[in-house]
């Protein structure tokens, strides 16, 4: 239980440098939005390339932050249900939700995601918008998201699995979240 705990940390770790870092793009998505709304309206023109951008930063946001929302305990549950549950049985409920639902989505998306972006990288599949940017980068996101999401719910699986059988803290402990 040690080694995967180790295992654990070292996910969390990429997840959460990751998360902090890509939380950046939501000032570069806004300002990108912001810059390409005057120049549209002072200037009358628009620039396809620059609206792409808007979509592949807020993609990389969405797809690169699941694994560290999850981390911080930000994800959606159903808290009606939850807080009148035990610990115990929250515990249980995020095990089987990890286990049924998580994990089996992210090796589905990731399978089926990875010759998406590969047709698209070996054919260097541009936008067909005109003057729009390569497509392949933001195909990337899904897999490596899903790929990280997946890791973090094996990370989050077995920290909750360490704290059921007294070998570990509570991952969702006071700091953490609503548990």
């Amino acid at each position: 239980m040690q080694a995967l705990l180790k295992l654990s940390r070292v996910v969390d770790l990429v997840n959460e440098n990751v998360g902090r870092a890509i939380s950046w793009l939501v000032l570069a998505a806004v300002l990108v939005s912001s810059v390409n709304a005057v120049i549209r309206k002072v200037f009358s023109t628009s620039s396809n390339a620059w609206l792409e951008l808007q979509w592949y930063l807020f993609s990389a946001i969405f797809m690169l932050c699941a694994a560290y929302a999850l981390i911080k305990n930000e994800h959606i549950r159903i808290d009606i249900v939850s807080s009148r549950l035990t610990q115990r049985g929250r515990d249980w409920i995020d095990i089987l939700g990890h286990v049924v639902f998580l994990l089996p989505l992210c090796v589905v998306m990731v399978i089926e995601a990875w010759p998406y972006f590969h047709l698209s990288f070996v054919g260097w599949e541009q936008s067909s918008n005109a003057g729009g940017l390569l497509r392949w980068p933001v195909k990337l996101l899904i897999v490596v998201g899903f790929a990280m999401l997946g890791l973090q719910g094996v990370s989050e699986l077995v920290k909750r699995i360490a704290f059921m059988r007294g070998a570990g803290p509570d991952p969702y402990g006071p700091k953490s979240g609503p548990h």
